[in-house]
């Protein structure tokens, strides 16, 4: 059966056919991207993506979406779109379909992605388990977590608003960064510094505990400077986010009693070779008595350039199975 996979962000909307059946994903094409601001509606977007196809489009639809789904009203935080899920067979032409929140989609992905499509970061080298949770986070935009529960005959993806827990700082560097960030928000959670965004804090810090006066940058600068390695403070700072994304890992899978834990998200990959050399296996297993259990917990990176798109048909073949 084939499905149109959609994955919806702020900025940008995915689009991709993909193939289904028996519950899973068997083929996903190259994806169509269109940036949001281009278009007034999903619907305007579903025609041009239809428009770059010699052929009618299948008459069922998987959405991820980049907001919580709740209700007949959802609205994306950083794009003006307004999607009614009772108004889609209607609006985009299709008989079935599946809606879910984007980073449920990437548990999806995680779940049914083979081997090859992740790379080992740290914890013992085997696949993650056949039975079991596993916990699956992601720094972009926001700090997106979500869990996969295994069971012998299938298994079940529960999306969580994980990334708001409080963020727990471990040395006094990061607790000069929780005071910074106190200043701007009464709460810090852990989205404030495993995410994006949060590299801006990281960076103002440890200028600040050097006494160097620097200009205001906005975080997509500071990325770029930290992987060029043309700024020092900019390469610190994501010395800095690694340890923090290990540590808040490794929090979120001893709440979830995890037995594996998959790291996804753009931000991730783009700084996998970055994980692999920093202290975030340190810090995911430094969890006191039970640093021997943490140990025991294969860490994986998603290497899927689309796991948005192929968690949102995976999630269609699961419900529509």
């Amino acid at each position: 059966m084939e499905v149109v996979a959609v994955d919806i962000g702020g900025t940008h909307a995915r689009f991709a056919i993909a193939e289904v059946g028996g519950g899973k994903v068997t083929r996903l094409a190259e994806p169509v991207t269109f940036k949001t601001a281009e278009h007034a509606s999903l619907q305007t977007a579903w025609q041009a993506f239809a428009a770059t196809l010699d052929r009618p489009l299948p008459r069922a639809a998987a959405l991820s979406i980049a907001s919580p789904i709740t209700g007949d009203v959802i609205r994306l935080t950083n794009n003006p779109w307004v999607i009614r899920p009772s108004l889609i067979p209607e609006r985009l032409g299709v008989d079935t379909y599946t809606v879910i929140n984007d980073f449920g989609a990437v548990g999806h992905a995680a779940a049914q992605l083979p081997p090859d499509q992740f790379e080992h970061l740290c914890g013992p080298d085997d696949p993650l388990p056949a039975e079991g949770v596993s916990t699956v986070c992601g720094p972009g935009t926001g700090l997106g977590v979500a869990q996969v529960l295994r069971t012998p005959h299938r298994y079940h993806v529960l999306a969580t608003e994980g990334g708001h827990i409080d963020y727990a700082p471990l040395d006094a560097i990061e607790d000069a960064l929780v005071k910074r960030l106190r200043g701007s928000f009464t709460r810090v959670s852990a989205e404030r510094v495993c995410a994006g965004p949060g590299i801006v804090a990281i960076y103002e810090t440890l200028a600040a505990l050097e006494g160097r006066a620097v200009p205001a940058r906005d975080d997509k600068t500071i990325w770029q400077e930290a992987l060029e390695g043309s700024d020092p403070i900019a390469l610190a700072a994501l010395d800095r986010f690694c340890l923090a994304l290990g540590a808040v890992a490794g929090d979120l899978a001893l709440a979830h009693g995890a037995k594996g834990v998959v790291i996804a998200g753009g931000l991730g990959l783009r700084i996998k070779d970055r994980l692999l050399r920093s202290g975030f296996g340190h810090r995911f297993v430094a969890k006191g008595r039970f640093q021997s259990m943490m140990a025991a917990i294969p860490v994986k990176l998603i290497t899927h350039p689309q796991p948005g798109l192929f968690g949102a048909a995976a999630a269609f073949a699961q419900e529509h199975s």
